[in-house]
């Protein structure tokens, strides 16, 4: 497998994470260690998760699944931090308050002594950068955290802390993890040029439109029961699935089978070769999942592969909604 370096850290991370978003939800604990030990002997060594997973589901999940293998060490760990946990009106946020305790809270749930990367899942306009920075600070300089990264920041937002940063001499945020894929090109606009500027690993979630890029998805309204838009009631997900959506995962199906390869393959292995990119997280509910999403790393995309699919998603665009609007001004309300 070959590896790559995670921004200017020097540490090298697997070209796929495995996200574990499932985990705790719709994937019980056996499954779960099943794929995470399946992920290791592959040479996956990047882990992702979230404490608003499940509501700490997640975590637990996964900290049960690295005490049972013995391979916490192995593993590049990565979790979040910023979603309501309890109706406490304290309890949500990139506050010093919240981040401290969501970070001792996610340590104990994971059983584990520190996390190799803790983001923030969301940018907070109402709280100032340097409060939010000097508590990340403090948790690298503690030993409870090794690194500091962001998810779904806009890129005013990622360089303004960096600004701050260094003013303050303070640890910077060294990722940012956001959607990208085929169906919403549009970080490609300023995004991913700032994260090549400033040396930054880009880690896109979503990278197959929350499986519309599967190939699995039909024309109907109703889709099987199990999936994730068969089941889906939130009607700020449900736009995430459109008829643009399903004309580029119809158009991809000729690529895939010139290469022997599944649509889920292609699409994956196209986010995965975008320049800036670091690695996509595949977010599997079963195993035979994830071997999938995996089987994209013996995709070699070709310059005619890479035009066709440009004719299909033209760069900077999108047919469906991922890329959110940053600033969320009623989420610290309740």
């Amino acid at each position: 497998m070959e590896y790559k370096l995670f921004g200017r850290t020097g540490v090298y991370v697997s070209p796929i994470v495995l996200g574990c978003m499932m985990f705790g939800q719709k994937t019980d604990q056996d499954v779960t260690c099943e794929i995470i030990d399946y992920a290791l002997g592959e040479g996956i060594n990047f882990l992702d998760t979230a404490d608003v997973y499940g509501g700490g589901a997640s975590e637990e999940f996964v900290g049960e699944a690295l005490q049972r293998n013995g391979k916490r060490n192995d593993v590049f760990l990565a979790t979040k931090v910023n979603g309501r946990m309890s109706p406490k009106p304290n309890d949500l946020g990139n506050s010093r308050h919240h981040i401290i305790e969501g970070c001792e809270a996610s340590l104990r749930r994971m059983k584990v002594d520190n996390i190799d990367l803790y983001q923030l899942h969301r940018p907070n306009s109402h709280v100032a950068i340097d409060e939010t920075l000097r508590a990340m600070d403090d948790l690298v300089d503690s030993g409870k955290i090794r690194y500091a990264g962001t998810s779904n920041y806009g890129s005013w937002q990622f360089v303004e802390s960096m600004w701050a940063s260094e003013k303050l001499g303070l640890n910077r945020f060294i990722s940012e993890q956001s959607p990208f894929n085929l169906a919403d090109r549009r970080a490609e606009r300023e995004h991913l040029p700032m994260c090549q500027t400033y040396s930054t690993a880009f880690i896109p979630w979503s990278p197959l439109a929350a499986g519309g890029l599967t190939g699995k998805y039909t024309r109907n309204a109703q889709q099987a029961s199990g999936t994730r838009f068969g089941d889906e009631t939130d009607p700020g997900k449900l736009k995430r699935f459109s008829g643009g959506v399903m004309d580029i995962a119809d158009g991809l199906v000729p690529i895939a089978e010139a290469h022997n390869a599944t649509v889920a393959q292609i699409a994956l292995a196209w986010v995965a070769a975008q320049p800036g990119v670091t690695a996509p997280i595949a977010g599997p509910r079963t195993l035979d999942q994830f071997k999938d999403n995996l089987g994209a790393l013996n995709v070699e995309l070709t310059k005619e592969d890479f035009d066709k699919i440009d004719e299909l998603a033209p760069p900077g665009t999108n047919v469906a909604e991922y890329y959110e609007a940053s600033f969320e001004p009623n989420a610290h309300r309740f």
